[in-house]
């Protein structure tokens, strides 16, 4: 693909972007920016969460994944349905009958100030990490196939790939974002299902029989598309742990997560939000699906066409780094540009509606706005905390292209571990227990637990015979931080 071609696809992709986020944000004010009115029609939330919850990590890593897992990613996903069921059932008729902005003013009504500042804080701090790693991936590959050709360096791509989600989003926040989410998911899916086309095609194969090839292929002691793994309980891949893992995954990182519950939020009823839920679980277990498939038909097609795979100083293949290598490279101008929206689409429906939480976070939680009544003043704290989050995201970007971090999808989920782990305690506890917390100590908990986690798990091989953790951490952190605020507790008389 010609520079001059990858420049005039973004160019024109981020035209549109702009002119719909124009469009979408007439007459908004920071009501708008937060809740869009509450006026979402329930199908556009639950297409263009689609690309929000997948992510350009998705997008790249769990292809690469293949290569050494196998198709054991499906069992996490398996265990995301039953997380958003208990999602629309449980976290979400409770946010709705309180009309929350902030999901975290359920901690508020239910325990305190203290609480309730807590759990702001750790999801500023684990949406403020995820997303700007997330959005990484997309500023690397514009860097190593648009940018290094130009002469442009890696900080000034990252500057203006924030920059551009900021001008996109600042005006109309979640209304405009909800419009724009569905338009990159479009892209996101067309092009995972167009490259898994050319490559069959490229192959001589039908689907079916792309898959069968697949299934042949083998990866140590499993084939490429093994999915389900019972043999071994100290290895991560182990059933139980991928799936329950993924089911807290689902419930800490979607319903106790402002990101995700603030579009679930904009629907116009519960029973709305419910529908979308359910729909959105359909698609993304079927996406999913195309993204494993679409990983071991990259492994195939470099083994038929003795393609060379990219590696590091030592030997180990670069995984996050095969889908873009090959789709730019080998598969022809349609799916190089297919790739390009996809990885774009996807980097930035998460990273836009990431940074639009942030805002709505701050914004409530901590600056007050449900008690403003100044247009102007809030909409100039709006503008700052914006602006402000765009640089953390900045920041983030450049130190992790600096360590040079591999397997992002892993890294983000491990780091989700211990800074979702003390949310999900807290929710747990206020749903499941009746008692009162001594709010004074509720930060020291939900601090201690996690560094107690990454000690346990540095340790797990030495103190349980080889164990290794995996997904479950997060259920570890979670059960700890309810134990640690049920000692802080006393029973609540009333």
């Amino acid at each position: 693909m010609s520079i001059g071609l990858i420049a005039s696809v973004l160019i024109v992709y981020f035209f549109l972007l702009i002119l719909i986020a124009k469009i979408t944000s007439k007459g908004a004010d920071t009501d708008t920016f937060f809740t869009a009115g509450k006026g979402s029609p329930w199908y556009l939330v639950a297409f263009g969460m689609i690309g929000a919850s997948l992510s350009g990590v998705t997008f790249i890593s769990v292809p690469g994944t293949v290569q050494t897992e196998g198709m054991a990613y499906f069992q996490v996903v398996l265990g995301y349905v039953l997380g958003y069921l208990v999602i629309a059932n449980v976290l979400m008729p409770i946010y709705y009958k309180m009309n929350v902005i902030s999901i975290y003013e359920y901690l508020k009504s239910r325990f305190g100030t203290v609480s309730y500042k807590t759990g702001a804080i750790f999801f500023i701090l684990s949406r403020t990490l995820g997303s700007a790693m997330r959005l990484y991936l997309a500023t690397l590959v514009l860097q190593l196939f648009l940018f290094d050709a130009i002469g442009i360096p890696y900080w000034l791509t990252a500057f203006i790939t924030v920059a551009l989600i900021w001008v996109y989003t600042i005006k109309g926040g979640i209304k405009t974002i909800v419009f724009t989410d569905t338009f990159q998911t479009f892209f996101l899916v067309s092009s995972l299902i167009v490259t898994v086309v050319v490559i069959a095609n490229k192959l001589d194969l039908s689907f079916f029989s792309l898959y069968d090839q697949i299934t042949e292929m083998t990866t140590g002691k499993h084939s490429l598309s093994k999915i389900f793994f019972f043999d071994d309980y100290q290895s991560k891949l182990f059933f139980p742990k991928q799936f329950f893992g993924g089911m807290f995954i689902a419930i800490a990182m979607t319903g106790l997560d402002q990101d995700l519950m603030q579009k679930n939020l904009t629907c116009k009823t519960l029973k709305d939000a419910k529908k979308n839920m359910y729909t959105f679980t359909i698609i993304l277990v079927f996406v999913n699906f195309l993204f494993l498939l679409l990983g071991g038909a990259l492994y195939l097609y470099a083994q038929k066409q003795g393609v060379e795979l990219p590696i590091n100083e030592s030997g180990k293949v670069l995984t996050d780094k095969v889908f873009p290598t090959l789709a730019l490279n080998e598969f022809g101008t349609i799916a190089g540009i297919f790739f390009l929206l996809g990885i774009t689409a996807s980097s930035y429906a998460s990273a836009d509606s990431a940074l639009a939480a942030l805002t709505t976070g701050f914004c409530i939680d901590f600056l007050g706005f449900k008690e403003r009544q100044d247009e102007k003043q809030k909409s100039k704290l709006k503008l700052f905390t914006h602006l402000g989050f765009s640089l953390i995201f900045l920041c983030i970007i450049l130190i992790t292209y600096q360590i040079k971090a591999e397997a992002l999808i892993g890294v983000i989920l491990k780091i989700a571990s211990y800074t979702y782990g003390p949310l999900l305690g807290l929710f747990a506890f206020g749903i499941l227990s009746k008692r009162k917390l001594k709010e004074i100590y509720t930060p020291f908990v939900c601090v201690i637990i996690p560094f107690l986690c990454f000690w346990i798990d540095k340790n797990s091989i030495t103190w349980f015979s080889g164990y290794q953790f995996s997904y479950e951490l997060l259920i570890l952190n979670g059960l700890l931080t309810y134990l640690g605020l049920y000692f802080i507790s006393v029973r609540d008389k009333n």
